[in-house]
């Protein structure tokens, strides 16, 4: 069974998704929110954040064909942009302390 075949793989993938488009778009409204209502959504952030780069590293670790193309085509895309996948996590991860910082102040 190829790695994609799976349905863990599918449904975490699924669910990822989705819990990253319900999060960008309660974020387009980050400025409304109160110190609690932003507290909130930089927890969710981080959380999301460590479950997507447990799911890469899935896809790095496969031998599968697919996941390590997917990995490969992670890389190029990135690559564009000047730009690891490491860079990519750590850059996120600055910016969510970045936010942090402000509502401490």
């Amino acid at each position: 069974m190829g790695f994609f075949d799976s349905e863990v793989v599918q449904q975490e993938a699924k669910q990822l998704f989705e819990d990253y488009q319900s999060l960008m778009q309660l974020g387009s409204e980050y400025g409304k929110f109160d110190r609690e209502g932003k507290k909130l959504f930089i927890e969710r952030m981080e959380e999301l954040m460590g479950r997507y780069r447990i799911f890469m590293k899935r896809f790095e670790l496969s031998e599968d064909f697919m996941a390590q193309m997917t990995v490969q085509q992670l890389k190029t895309q990135l690559g564009q942009f000047g730009v690891t996948p490491q860079q990519m996590f750590d850059q996120m991860n600055q910016t969510l302390e970045r936010m942090k910082k402000e509502i401490k102040e």
